[in-house]
């Protein structure tokens, strides 16, 4: 599914407009986005949570020559699938 097909369910169940239903996941991803930028958690219970990791630094290979390349620390988004989310899946 992507954000378009994702707009069209989202208005089917809520019975708005598409426009509506696009501009409202557009302000949740971008809040979602913003939020975990700052470093917060978001987490939407039953569904799941959203974070920033930071991954430490690390000593990689470049798969062409296999020299050894030395890997920057940094923070990654993250996502946690929630209790209720895991059980729909399985």
């Amino acid at each position: 599914m992507n954000k378009c097909e994702l707009v069209k369910e989202v208005s089917k169940q809520a019975k708005v407009s598409q426009k509506a239903a696009a501009d409202v996941v557009d302000a949740l991803i971008e809040t979602v986005e913003k939020t975990v930028a700052k470093g917060n958690k978001v987490t939407l219970v039953g569904f799941g949570t959203f974070e920033a990791r930071k991954r430490a630094a690390r000593t990689g290979r470049n798969p062409q020559t296999g020299a050894e390349i030395k890997i920057e620390a940094k923070v990654v988004p993250a996502f946690t699938a929630g209790k209720k989310f895991k059980e729909e899946v399985q």
